[in-house]
Formats: C-alpha cells, sequence, structure tokens
C-alpha cells in the first residue's frame, strides 16, 4: 500500500470517527448559520472544517493572522476531550469549525480542511455518487440541527462533505477580509470532475483561460449553479499532491501574511505573487500542516 494510499484512508477515517461519535453521543452540533434561511443553494460551499492534531496552536495562528474566534462546543461523551469541536467565528459570524484529531484516539498524522457541499437532496446525491465513480466513506448521518451529512471522494479521490441542512444554507454575501473567500478543486482530470459535480450537485461547466494565452485550451472550469459561480477546479498546480479541495482567504496582502507564517508555527508553501487570472495569491500551512491559500478580492490585472 502506498503513502498516498495510506494517508487517504487515515483522512477519512478520522472523519468518520468524528461523524460516528456525534450520531452515537448524541451530539447536537449546531446549524451552519445562526440566520436560518430555510432555503438550500446546491453546490455552494457552506462549511469547512480543519482537522487538526494541535487545536491550541491552530487557534492562535488563524487568530493572531485574521483575528479568527473560537468557541468550543462541549460533549457529554467518552472522547478524550470536551472540546474536540471548535466553532470559528469571523467578525462573530460563523465560518467554519475544527475537529481534535486525538480526541479522536486517531494517531495518524494528518491535517487537512475539508469543505461541506450543500446538496437539496443528500439520499439522491449519495446515489449519483457512486454512479459516478465516486465513494462513500460515511453514509447520510443525521447531525441534529446541523442536518445529515455524507462523507465522501469523488471521481479522483478528493474528499469533502455533503450536507442537506435542516433549517437551511447561509445566504450568499459579498467575501469580507479575512473571510472564506472561494474554494477550488486540485485535481488530476478536470473533465471528469466536471461530469462528477454536475451529477452529484447539478453544478455546469464555464471554461476559463487562466493563463492569458489564445493558442491553449482553457484550463480552470468555473462549476455554476445558474448564473452563480460556487467553486473552481484546475490542474493540480503542486508535483505530488493528492487531489484535494483548497479554500481560500480574502486578504489585502498575502505578502503580509506570509512574513508572519513562520513565527506563529506554519510554513509558506508558495510565495505571494501574482495570479495568471488577476490579483496577488500565497499558499501557507498551518501548524499542524493544513493547507490554505491566500487571495486578494476583487481580482485586479497584473497586465
Amino acid at each position: 500500500m502506498s503513502f498516498t494510499t495510506k494517508w487517504r484512508i487515515a483522512l477519512a477515517n478520522v472523519v468518520l470517527l468524528f461523524v460516528a461519535a456525534c450520531a452515537s453521543m448524541n451530539i447536537n452540533l449546531p446549524p451552519v448559520t445562526d440566520a436560518p434561511t430555510g432555503e438550500r443553494l446546491p453546490g455552494k460551499i457552506i462549511w469547512r472544517d480543519l482537522l487538526t492534531n494541535d487545536p491550541a496552536a491552530s487557534q492562535r495562528f488563524y487568530g493572531e493572522l485574521f483575528g479568527w474566534e473560537f468557541e468550543s462546543v462541549g460533549t457529554a461523551s467518552n472522547l478524550k476531550s470536551n472540546s474536540s469541536y471548535t466553532l470559528i467565528r469571523h467578525n462573530g459570524k460563523l465560518i467554519g469549525g475544527m475537529i481534535d484529531t486525538l480526541a479522536l484516539n486517531n494517531r495518524d498524522d494528518i491535517s487537512q480542511w475539508v469543505v461541506l457541499m450543500s446538496v437539496e437532496d443528500i439520499d439522491a446525491s449519495v446515489d449519483a455518487v457512486t454512479a459516478s465513480g465516486g465513494k462513500i466513506m460515511t453514509p447520510p448521518t443525521d447531525l441534529q440541527s446541523r442536518g445529515r451529512i455524507a462523507v465522501i471522494s469523488d471521481v479522483e479521490g478528493a474528499l469533502l462533505g455533503l450536507l442537506e441542512t435542516r433549517d437551511g444554507d447561509p445566504r450568499d454575501s459579498e467575501p469580507e477580509v479575512d473571510g472564506f473567500l472561494w474554494d477550488e478543486l486540485w485535481t488530476s482530470n478536470v473533465e471528469s470532475a466536471d461530469a462528477f459535480y454536475n451529477k452529484v450537485a447539478g453544478l455546469t461547466k464555464d471554461t476559463v483561460d487562466i493563463d492569458g494565452r489564445q493558442d491553449t485550451a482553457p484550463t480552470y472550469s468555473l462549476l455554476k449553479a445558474g448564473d452563480t459561480p460556487r467553486a473552481g477546479i484546475m490542474p493540480n498546480p503542486l508535483e505530488g499532491l493528492d487531489p484535494v479541495w483548497v479554500s481560500y482567504i480574502r486578504v489585502e496582502s498575502p505578502a503580509a501574511i506570509t512574513s508572519r507564517v513562520a513565527e506563529l508555527g506554519g510554513r509558506v508553501i508558495v510565495e505571494a505573487g501574482p495570479r495568471p487570472v488577476g490579483g496577488e495569491v500565497a499558499f501557507v500551512a498551518g501548524p499542524s500542516g493544513a493547507g490554505i491559500a491566500l487571495q486578494t478580492w476583487p481580482l485586479e490585472d497584473n497586465n
């Protein structure tokens, strides 16, 4: 068994343990928004969870860099910690969560941001996953106030969650500085990923030429729900990296952020610089190794 396969299995097992623990111990995770809308927005990334073996270091890292706030979800359970799950807020608004992998008795050295995509009917979406070549890591599971969740890997092996919210998804709004901006799938086969997410979430593709050259085929896909862009898909830009969903944080200056990453226990994977499609971008990892991208917005032409 290769290292890549072992890492994928370990990552999936952590998520499976967490979902199973919440279900079996009747842990009521809160909704993904403080303001229930009663409306679902299929294909939208509505939540992001950080898997980390060092929540304290991760909280310091993201708190210092972006001003995020953290709120433990107490659990009367047999987990090693009563704060195995932490809510993340930005300017008081819920934006994500943090899972303590050690509290799940997990010894594997894995850390990653995992995105949750909204679906209208999770049972139908799960059927579409298997029919389209993906895998079900955890079957649809009731998380009470949050809704019903299934963890899957797509046709190329990228891990994500599908969530049918109970009370509705967060409304679309202008991304705030130091909040989440965008999500991309970095994959080995853009065309197969396009087809997969069309079947699973009803998203349609719109191709964009990100290198600005007229003699090359488009290399970037926008996944849209109607006319609304929901995510991007691009060929994996980093050698040796498995297919993965990558979240972007909106920042005013990627270089200013990357200058502080090392002192807070993280590392810079890709230094700040212009992006062909416009604006500036950087890619960093937090103290436990989970990668996340930084991007200016709105985009400005680099030419």
